[in-house]
């Protein structure tokens, strides 16, 4: 059964997969668009591996939709959702935990709308926004956090966050948002923006 996560809380993955070997997890995200609000609305996922600072290792280490790998492998982007229409997750990220480097203390998973400002969008008018934690070796969700409130201007959101502990993995629900949109929120992070 998937650990459902408020805000601030966090999981255990390694315990919450027991007897299944955590190697590699799938991170999805997903939303609807709420109707009457012109475009759709297209969430971008992200993620960055961070070290024990909390600032990316380089700015290689953005995974997004144009750029859908990291450098050594361990974050797989598998392709971008432009409606946020499917049934499910709408995108989805890979990690093989074997991969994350030594130095890789942690990974964020960002979501933005694309074009927001100009669209007049922000996660206010986006239901059913989430983020689950599924353990690639037997299809299982772990975690999951449901984002139910207080992202109502902000058009970039940290979800979640995986990290090591010792010799386990967890999975920490964040929220925090950015009215500013992406570029702030990688900013953020340490990641150079144009």
């Amino acid at each position: 059964m998937s650990v459902s996560l408020n805000k601030g809380g966090s999981v255990s993955l390694t315990k919450e997969a027991g007897a299944s070997r955590l190697t590699s997890i799938t991170v999805g995200l997903g939303w609807d668009p709420r109707e009457g609000f012109g475009a759709d609305f297209d969430l971008d996922a992200s993620a960055i591996i961070l070290g024990k600072n909390a600032m990316a290792l380089s700015d290689d280490d953005l995974v997004f939709y144009n750029a859908l790998k990291s450098p050594t492998g361990a974050v797989t982007h598998t392709g971008d959702s432009r409606d946020g229409r499917l049934p499910g997750d709408d995108e989805s990220l890979i990690v093989e935990l074997d991969l994350v480097p030594e130095a890789g203390h942690a990974i964020v998973f960002i979501v933005s709308i694309h074009d927001a400002r100009s669209r007049g969008q922000s996660f206010g008018v986006v239901d059913n926004a989430f983020i689950r934690v599924v353990n690639n070796a037997d299809g299982r969700e772990l975690a999951r956090f449901d984002l139910s409130e207080g992202a109502t201007s902000d058009t970039a959101l940290t979800f979640g966050e995986l990290y090591r502990d010792g010799v386990e993995w967890k999975f920490r629900a964040i929220g925090d948002g950015f009215p500013e949109g992406f570029a702030a929120a990688l900013h953020s992070y340490g990641i150079n923006v144009g």
